[in-house]
């Protein structure tokens, strides 16, 4: 019997009931009405190799290849790992995945193969919520604009990685900065969500950065309601499928020097719209 028992009345929801390695097309279609309703869903106890997690993440659209960190084999599959000798990435940020692409992606899908005795979780915010809960007056300042996303911070891992300088340079001329919209609308539903995040988000177009610093982090400042989120607690084998065009995670970094190994894997999106408001068609 499959059941879907909600974490917060803001976001996420547990979906029991569903073997991931065994779905047709309706139940896919039914996983991702939960993931827009939701906008992060949880599995527990599937047994998924890295064939199966690839194969259920492609039942939602083209996958893409993590310029970073790509798994041998595997180049659509991410892995995250952390132990005594290798602490945890800078992760400790709340943030959109990959939004310093023009297309920035649909969702990710995290599959936890070891996971610490405790501590580990990880947090999701609901940026649909984010931006109703703001004032009229900084909705009205934020509408219509467009924020600067820039590659930079992976750009330091590369070089904590050991890359060269020529390496990094063909990241940089492969991922220049990108506008996007500050307030995007949700292509499945067009409802309005907040677009940036402190990670990957620079500045605002067209605005000095003495005005726009101080704006930023009252927007950035949102994702960090607890009114906004939901916290989830890995357990090995678990499942974490997000909706990346609406929603913000941070990966709580408080389990060195205990081992915690993670695989994701990433669907391609599309270029973010600007919402427009309720009268435009999209709401």
């Amino acid at each position: 019997m499959v059941e879907v028992e909600p974490l917060t009345p803001a976001i996420g929801a547990e979906i029991t009931g569903i073997d991931l390695r065994d779905i047709d097309a309706e139940t896919a279609d039914w996983i991702l009405a939960k993931l827009i309703d939701h906008k992060v869903v949880f599995f527990r106890d599937q047994e998924l190799d890295t064939e199966a997690h690839v194969a259920f993440a492609r039942r939602f659209g083209a996958l893409e290849t993590h310029p970073v960190k790509p798994k041998e084999g595997f180049p659509e599959v991410m892995v995250l790992h952390a132990d005594g000798d290798h602490p945890p990435a800078c992760t400790a940020y709340w943030h959109s995945d990959v939004t310093w692409r023009p297309d920035p992606s649909l969702g990710s899908i995290l599959y936890a193969r070891e996971v610490p005795p405790v501590g580990g979780d990880t947090l999701f915010a609901n940026m649909e919520a984010a931006y109703e809960g703001l004032d009229d007056e900084t909705k009205a300042l934020i509408e219509g604009r467009y924020a600067i996303h820039e590659f930079e911070p992976l750009r330091r891992t590369l070089i904590a990685s050991g890359a060269d300088e020529e390496r990094i340079a063909r990241y940089e001329e492969k991922y220049p900065s990108v506008r996007h919209p500050i307030v995007r609308a949700h292509p499945a539903t067009g409802r309005p969500s907040l677009y940036v995040n402190c990670l990957f988000t620079m500045g605002i177009e067209g605005m000095p950065i003495e005005e726009a610093k101080p704006l930023l982090e009252r927007l950035y400042a949102q994702a960090k309601k607890p009114e906004y989120q939901c916290r989830f607690r890995w357990r090995r084998h678990s499942v974490a499928f997000w909706d990346n065009r609406a929603t913000q995670h941070y990966a709580a970094a408080d389990y060195f020097p205990a081992i915690r190994t993670m695989e994701r894997v990433t669907i391609e999106g599309e270029k973010p719209l600007p919402y427009c408001g309720a009268d435009d068609g999209n709401a």
